[in-house]
């Protein structure tokens, strides 16, 4: 009986997720619960009695009904635990001005307000950008790219945003928490905060990587950044080459942005957005 629970639990999970949705559609959600998180949720409630993996199923559907404007504050309380456990470089920091001024053009998106910082760290090769406008990116990510490349990346993450990517990252990610915790409702989280709630997010969040259709689609958007502000239409190409580059000899830096981490897949998305400028009437100068 007890190796049936955790596939109870996904089951009653999915059809619930299909009831309560109202700004994601229920199939969708349930997609990502069965192709997801079928393992995290085994390993979370199979020694559970079935009146645990009940409660837990019944915390897990409630939490769902979060709204946007709640995961905007969840990502603003994650958001401000990281900017604690790093370094943030100064505002005349040489870093942080040439950040600004790469980034100058975006000072908002859409109705969201954006905030710009660079964590010190020269050993880790990545960016991303949050729910609530917060776009970090570590010192190592811009050691390794020229303005162009940098620009791109960053218009990259942009368009997890633009594209929900984000919000449903967050989502999802929430979800698995919640569950854990037995939280039934968003005002219930805070007093989980102090038993590790936010360090556990971030754990899902760094474990559950966008799907290849979403990058593709990050990708896209960050080539079109580059043809409306001037920047050269290869910036994403050549910036999926140069972490390509640093996969390949990864000994000076320890981590390498999860949106690279699959070498096929950036080989094929280098070859799309190439393809899509060339298409677009572009010739990329091999020297």
């Amino acid at each position: 009986m007890k190796k049936l629970l955790p596939l109870l639990f996904v089951v009653s999970v999915v059809f619930s997720s299909c009831s309560v949705l109202n700004d994601v559609a229920g199939t969708e959600i349930a997609n990502l619960i069965s192709d997801n998180l079928t393992e995290q949720v085994t390993s979370h409630f199979e020694n559970l009695d079935p009146d645990a993996v009940a409660a837990a199923s019944g915390a897990l559907a409630s939490a769902m009904t979060i709204s946007n404007a709640e995961i905007t504050a969840l990502c603003s309380e994650y958001m401000m635990s990281m900017d604690s456990a790093n370094v943030i470089l100064p505002a005349d920091d040489p870093y942080t001005l040439r950040l600004n001024r790469v980034m100058k053009r975006f000072k908002n998106l859409g109705k969201l307000k954006l905030n710009y910082a660079v964590y010190d760290d020269e050993n880790t090769v990545n960016a991303f950008a949050s729910g609530d406008g917060s776009v970090r990116v570590y010192s190592g990510l811009m050691d390794v790219m020229d303005d162009d490349e940098l620009f791109a990346v960053i218009g990259h993450e942009l368009g997890h945003l633009i594209n929900k990517d984000v919000r449903d990252a967050y989502r999802t990610a929430y979800l698995v928490v919640a569950a854990r915790y037995g939280i039934s409702s968003f005002g219930e989280r805070a007093n989980a905060i102090s038993m590790g709630f936010l360090g556990d997010l971030g754990d899902e969040l760094a474990n559950n990587a966008y799907s290849r259709r979403q990058e593709t689609q990050a990708d896209e958007k960050a080539y079109q950044f580059c043809i409306d502000n001037g920047v050269d239409p290869f910036a994403m190409y050549r910036a999926l080459n140069v972490l390509m580059e640093i996969g390949d000899d990864n000994e000076e830096h320890t981590v390498l942005s999860n949106m690279f981490s699959s070498h096929p897949d950036t080989v094929k998305r280098a070859k799309h957005i190439k393809e899509l400028a060339e298409k677009d009437g572009y010739r990329y100068d091999e020297d």
